[in-house]
């Protein structure tokens, strides 16, 4: 207990230090989620998609989801393709769990972790300070791991002032009321809808799309 309490510490202040660090971001995630994770896997058990995810156990990694970039351009899959490729991301470089005294928890936080680009597409938010720190507060929102506000904190420390006044103006707002609104996305089996239209699947899950940034005003 001790040895992941001072895990969980020494990753809270490397990550409040450099929010970049996803290794550290992922070790604080799971040496203080444990008991949200619980409740996570306890509402996937209870959707029809849940259980089939858990049954299941997909990855989210090249070699299952590398047909998204054949999709028409404009499903889901093929939106996914477009914010992966535009970044030059992979889905194979998240970190591996560690601190998961289960099997099954292990894979409801890998899972957690590998569907943050689908919500990055699904959101329409951008791999910015403010789009990660948007993320961080519907994650929190829906999962309400404590890693997630602690990232925001650390995010929103290193924002200037305009970025800072940005933030909590427009999309801290958006993100709290997106967070609420859509369904539980944990629980969505996403790789069963990459031939889907996009829009289609927004409406369905009650997605609100990112809110555009207000033009700066001309002197």
């Amino acid at each position: 207990m001790l040895g992941v309490g001072a895990v969980a510490l020494g990753s809270a202040v490397g990550a409040l230090l450099d929010p970049r660090r996803a290794d550290l971001i992922a070790a604080l995630g799971e040496t203080t989620g444990r008991p949200f994770f619980q409740r996570v896997l306890e509402r996937m058990k209870n959707s029809p998609e849940g259980r089939a995810i858990l049954l299941e156990r997909p990855r989210v990694i090249s070699a299952n989801v590398g047909h998204a970039w054949d999709l028409p351009e404009n499903t889901f899959g093929a939106a996914y393709a477009r914010f992966m490729g535009s970044r030059n991301f992979s889905p194979d470089d998240r970190p591996p769990v560690r601190f998961m005294e289960s099997e099954e928890l292990a894979y409801v936080a890998m899972r957690a972790r590998e569907v943050h680009d689908f919500w990055h597409t699904l959101f329409g938010l951008p791999t910015n300070l403010i789009g990660e720190s948007a993320l961080k507060v519907i994650e929190f929102e829906q999962m309400h791991l404590p890693m997630c506000m602690l990232s925001v904190v650390g995010g929103t420390a290193r924002f200037n002032e305009k970025q800072r006044s940005l933030f909590f103006q427009h999309y801290f707002p958006w993100a709290t009321r997106a967070g609420l609104r859509c369904t539980d996305l944990i629980s969505v089996y996403y790789e069963r809808h990459f031939n889907e239209d996009l829009e289609d699947v927004r409406k369905r899950w009650g997605i609100i799309p990112a809110p555009v940034p207000p033009k700066p005003n001309r002197v």
